[in-house]
């Protein structure tokens, strides 16, 4: 559903992933300039696959969502280093701001 929503909205998507163990090795061999990932994922959850990718690029963009609004979750995902958060399910729209404003940040931070 992110890959359809996102390509309709004009990006690309460059790799997916089925599991926080996947979405490392992905990020490694791609470096995609935004992440979406779920912090419920099987055999590694996404705060602890976040926490991975940025030991290995301190400066990823990550977006996580998850259908649990619960504070420590989403305190433990932005010490983690998430950028953003969206709760699950979120309209198209929703998910577009937040990749689009993620994404004007880092055409700004190129430019200057």
């Amino acid at each position: 559903m992110i890959k359809e929503i996102l390509t309709r909205g004009g990006h690309q998507v460059v790799g997916e992933a089925n599991n926080g163990l996947e979405a490392i090795k992905k990020f490694t061999e791609l470096k995609p300039d935004l992440v979406i990932m779920d912090i419920v994922m099987p055999e590694m959850d996404g705060i602890t696959a976040l926490t991975e990718i940025r030991k290995l690029d301190h400066g990823a963009r990550i977006l996580m969502c998850s259908s649990m609004e619960q504070k420590a979750i989403l305190t433990e995902a932005f010490q983690a280093g998430a950028r953003e958060f969206i709760l699950k399910p979120f309209h198209s729209e929703r998910l577009l701001n937040y990749v689009n404003n993620m994404l004007e940040t880092i055409a700004e931070a190129c430019e200057g």
